[in-house]
């Protein structure tokens, strides 16, 4: 369903769940019953957030370079230099 975008599925994935005697499935479909909207987004759109995901890696990793090094205007002209 995940990697095939199969959204339209997850009904039928969570009534095949309800009906097991795995608590522990139970409990992780109980979790995307109450954002279903957002799971099925997820699992039918083709859009990402990975490309934010990786520029927020990346200034967070320049800042912990800089930790205790210098002050924000030089943070700051490091952040826009770099590539």
């Amino acid at each position: 369903m995940v990697r095939t975008r199969q959204g339209e599925q997850l009904d039928t994935w969570l009534a095949k769940v309800a009906s097991s005697s795995l608590p522990e499935f139970q409990k992780f479909a109980s979790g995307i019953e109450r954002d279903k909207a957002a799971v099925i987004a997820g699992l039918t759109l083709p859009y990402s957030n990975g490309l934010v995901e990786g520029q927020v890696n990346r200034l967070k990793l320049i800042k912990r370079m800089m930790y205790g090094r210098a002050s924000f205007p030089l943070l700051r002209q490091r952040v826009l230099h770099a590539a």
